[in-house]
């Protein structure tokens, strides 16, 4: 570790505005600076090591991925808020959960759960307003959490306990990236109450949940969505989750499921509407399926310049833009000894526009993801991370975001109304808004 540079806490401090803004551009820097390897000193809490190395990252992920768990920042600070589920715990407890929640997002399963995420779908795009200026993000929000709100309960009598969850979950999320970014202000957060008021904001949303969950075990009737999956996996002993274990694997979908998807839609439809000949090649590839008829997973399967757009999309704003891990055995790192417990983050987003491994990186080209001649990319793409922690709703994911942009492209023309987009970097990397006219066909 001595013979990697770093990144003062003078500086850290010095820049703690902007890093509480945006981090992406400071980080940006010091890799300019000092290469694919350094570590930050964040004063007492230690040092956080950072690397966008593909080999590093590769071998972090997937080929040592034993040496590493995921560290406190998820397991402990963000669990606090969701609970012990895929994806804040390590271990035991998490391959345990793995194996009961895998089932339920395997392709068979999803085949039946897409009318009902198609449904939802064409319901929220309704709020489209012809011919006028919308800022698509709070309305990718609002869809994408409502798929998995349907997906998961079937009910369309929820909205405004929906609409409660969503809420706190937003609100938790602003408090704990005020947390890791601002850990000197931790006494504060404490002393002032502001950890315990979330807290309770966490509770509400577990109540609302258990009171779904247990309308549904009082009325004894099979939906066949998520929840029934869920409610019906069992230990290796036959005894199902508990209810606070199924609570807090709800609440991760929730929060894990429907904000990346709304906010690789968001980027994917502003990079659609900023380049004119790719939503144009994209339209005439929707124009000949006919999204109405009942063969949904054929259609996404013919889909598949959509599905390269939305590929691109994710290459140039990683919804997981970092991703985390901690040491739990020493290790060797190229040339480096990587010590136990030390933090690391896997700079994703700056892997994904590396000019080593990608040509024109900024641009947005979806024919490098054509499966006739696109290259192997595993090595420097990772929008749903890799390994065994590889998010276990990419299947999913991408069926849904597959799904509305085709939806809106056979409907609408679109026009970009925002010069650039403005990163709003959270617990995943979101914009602040997006202005897009909907042109009808």
């Amino acid at each position: 570790m001595k013979d990697i540079p770093t990144v003062s806490a003078y500086r850290v401090f010095k820049n703690r505005k902007s890093i509480l803004k945006n981090p992406l551009p400071f980080h940006h820097e010091n890799f300019e600076k000092l290469g694919d390897i350094f570590n930050v000193n964040i004063g007492p809490s230690g040092r956080i090591l950072f690397t966008r190395s593909p080999e590093f990252i590769k071998q972090i992920l997937q080929k040592n991925h034993k040496k590493y768990h995921k560290s406190t920042l998820q397991t402990e600070d963000l669990a606090k808020y969701i609970g012990k589920g895929l994806l804040t715990s390590n271990g035991e407890h998490w391959r345990t959960h793995r194996r009961m929640v895998q089932p339920a997002f395997h392709k068979k399963k999803l085949e039946g759960l897409i009318s009902i995420m198609d449904t939802a779908i064409c319901k929220e795009l309704e709020r489209i307003h012809d011919g006028e200026v919308q800022d698509i993000y709070p309305l990718m929000g609002d869809l994408a959490f409502q798929v998995v709100a349907q997906s998961l309960f079937s009910r369309n009598d929820i909205q405004n306990e929906m609409a409660e969850l969503k809420s706190i979950t937003e609100t938790n999320q602003v408090m704990l990236i005020k947390e890791m970014r601002q850990p000197y202000m931790n006494w504060w957060f404490k002393l002032s109450g502001a950890i315990n008021r979330h807290l309770e904001y966490s509770k509400e949303a577990r109540d609302i949940l258990n009171t779904i969950i247990q309308e549904r075990i009082d009325n004894k009737v099979e939906k066949d969505d998520l929840l029934d999956m869920l409610l019906k996996a069992r230990y290796e002993d036959g005894e199902p989750m508990s209810r606070n274990q199924l609570i807090d694997e709800v609440l991760i979908l929730f929060t894990a499921g429907h904000e990346t998807t709304a906010n690789a839609l968001s980027f994917t439809l502003f990079l659609l509407a900023q380049n004119k000949e790719v939503q144009a090649k994209s339209f005439e590839t929707v124009s000949k399926v006919d999204l109405d008829n009942e063969n949904h997973l054929e259609n996404i399967v013919s889909l598949q310049y959509i599905k390269q757009c939305v590929e691109e999309g994710m290459r140039l704003y990683p919804p997981a833009y970092y991703i985390d891990r901690m040491s739990i055995e020493e290790d060797e790192l190229g040339e480096h000894t990587i010590p136990k417990n030390v933090m690391i983050l896997l700079a994703v987003y700056e892997l994904h526009r590396d000019p080593d491994f990608w040509e024109k990186p900024e641009e947005f080209q979806p024919e490098r993801f054509n499966p006739e001649n696109k290259k192997d990319f595993s090595k420097y793409y990772y929008p749903f991370g890799a390994g065994p922690r590889m998010c276990v709703g990419n299947n999913f994911a991408m069926y849904e975001m597959i799904l509305v942009v085709a939806r809106i492209l056979k409907r609408y023309q679109i026009e970009l109304h925002t010069k650039e987009v403005e990163l709003d970097p959270l617990i995943s990397l979101r914009p602040k808004e997006v202005f897009l006219k909907f042109i009808p066909r």
